[in-house]
């Protein structure tokens, strides 16, 4: 189980209990199915927000429950915990990085018109950075937006898209200025319902089955002049800005599903038997169990110190990088150990610890390569 943290008050450990009913009551039923068919029913989202696990953080006065960062982080710890990757990423994405933008950039009608959508789930925001020939370079992107009077008109491809089939709001990242490098590229907000716009397909993949992840087209889409996120030029500075934020939620996530694939294996090794006794008694599995434990407690302490910072306002670039680094490595190594306990049924997908490996394995790319953290950190040595 996960374990009980001094980061958290008793607001927060309530809160857990709601997430916990939710996730039982409203997405294990439905799960299997999911996976299968590549994507979650729509009513997951009204069912979220009717729950209070849409966007908590959003204050009073745009809908939301005025929580803090450490409301999102329950979402995320329960929904990974449970094994539920796909839906743990799709409400992550949405509540952790889409309104993290629009809180921190948008403007007074910008909030006003999403946010309460998004905390209710009547819209779905995705954000759309990687292209098919650019993925942690992002000044190398091609999708542009031209000034025509007051509209802008975007071109362009973008691929890799969480929510990418759900979504009815996605934040562009887009070139305005194809001069400018870093300081040509601009946010914009686009309504998938605009002409031009189209979802491409919806790609298979390793893990997170059941999260949508898509291709999205803009052929010539217009969008009106006040759907600019922040200020023109000013994406370089919004994207620095965010993503310790969005790189502390892939932390979180790989500890509380990394947690969960050792309580599987911990509880296994106590029933297989190999050669008249339970694998659990020999030394070997024991000492690689204690390996482990202790992996996960320099984690959990690591990634509630980074949190602690976050909600003061004072978590670093570097912090943040360090903990999805150190954390999503620490989680592919816990995860293919406790795999190779359960021998040839750990190989099976309907052994829960097979589809915890394929989950794990993304954590180490998405939100910036371990290699891009390594630079990052490298910058502050």
């Amino acid at each position: 189980m996960l374990p009980h943290r001094r980061v958290y008050d008793e607001e927060h450990q309530q809160f857990r209990e709601t997430v916990r009913r939710f996730a039982a009551s409203k997405i294990a039923p439905d799960f299997a199915r999911w996976e299968e068919a590549g994507i979650i029913d729509r009513s997951l989202w009204g069912a979220g927000g009717a729950a209070g696990l849409l966007c908590p953080q959003v204050p009073e006065e745009f809908g939301g429950a005025g929580g803090d960062f450490r409301h999102n982080a329950v979402v995320i710890e329960e929904l990974s915990y449970s094994g539920f990757a796909g839906p743990a990423t799709d409400f992550s994405v949405h509540n952790d990085v889409c309104c993290g933008y629009l809180l921190s950039y948008g403007s007074p009608e910008q909030k006003k018109k999403w946010l309460p959508r998004m905390v209710t789930g009547e819209t779905v925001c995705a954000i759309a950075m990687t292209e098919p020939g650019t993925g942690s370079d992002l000044q190398g992107i091609r999708t542009r937006a031209l000034r025509e009077g007051d509209e802008f008109v975007i071109s362009g491809q973008k691929t890799f898209i969480s929510n990418g089939q759900m979504c009815d709001l996605v934040i562009v990242v887009v070139r305005t200025n194809p001069e400018g490098g870093s300081r040509g590229m601009s946010l914009i907000l686009v309504e998938t319902d605009r002409p031009g716009f189209r979802h491409g397909r919806n790609l298979e993949k390793l893990g997170h089955l059941s999260s949508d992840t898509s291709e999205l087209f803009f052929d010539n889409v217009r969008v009106p002049v006040g759907n600019l996120l922040g200020a023109e030029g000013g994406a370089m500075g919004a994207l620095m800005s965010e993503l310790p934020q969005e790189r502390l939620t892939i932390a979180l996530h790989s500890i509380a599903a990394a947690q969960k694939a050792f309580d599987l294996a911990k509880d296994y090794v106590q029933q297989r038997n190999a050669f008249g006794s339970p694998i659990g008694s020999f030394q070997n599995t024991r000492f690689k169990l204690a390996d482990l434990k202790s992996d996960l407690a320099v984690g959990w302490a690591f990634a509630d110190q980074c949190l602690h910072d976050h909600i003061n306002h004072e978590l670093t670039t570097y912090a943040a990088s360090t903990a999805k680094l150190w954390i999503t490595e620490m989680h592919g190594r816990l995860v293919d150990q406790c795999l190779q306990f359960f021998g040839g049924y750990g190989f099976m997908r309907e052994y829960e610890i097979c589809r915890l490996y394929a989950d794990a394995r993304v954590l180490r790319i998405y939100g910036g390569t371990s290699e891009i953290m390594r630079e990052l950190i490298s910058r502050n040595l």
